[in-house]
């Protein structure tokens, strides 16, 4: 059986141009250099992706498809130092036959929300207030 390549994770920031595009997803390492420009969400999506190290909450937040997970199989070159096969056993994201490792996430966690998750509502319902008073009471006028 051939030896997984390992490489650190600032082995792979090295690594994050259009000539040149590697990514970490679930501790394990894709070249995808030649994907750039087939990318549905643009290339400058995988670069920047690429340069802030591991991209396992990118790709997840996205929710790619089951083809778009088998498909990165033939991207992979290796796995970080720190990968544990073993942690794979039985948790791939659905694809049959597929290394791919689910999430890890902690359920126990308290979620994470920033000012912008409570301002967009609250600009909303400004504006939809504003638009009932102005055409129920100024046009009455």
């Amino acid at each position: 059986m051939e030896e997984v390549k390992k490489f650190s994770l600032s082995e792979v920031t090295l690594h994050s141009s259009k000539k040149d595009c590697w990514l970490v997803i679930h501790d394990k390492v894709y070249d995808v250099t030649k994907f750039l420009e087939d990318h549905p969400g643009g290339e400058d999506v995988l670069i920047h992706a690429s340069a802030n190290g591991d991209a396992t909450d990118s790709f997840e937040d996205v929710g790619h498809s089951s083809t778009a997970t088998a498909m990165m199989m033939s991207f992979q070159i290796g796995v970080l130092d720190s990968y544990d096969a073993g942690s794979d056993a039985g948790a791939s994201a659905g694809v049959a036959g597929s290394a791919f490792a689910a999430p890890k996430t902690n359920p126990t966690a308290a979620p994470n929300y920033s000012l912008s998750d409570y301002l967009l509502p609250l600009l909303i319902l400004v504006v939809a207030t504003a638009a009932w008073y102005y055409l129920t009471v100024v046009n009455k006028a």
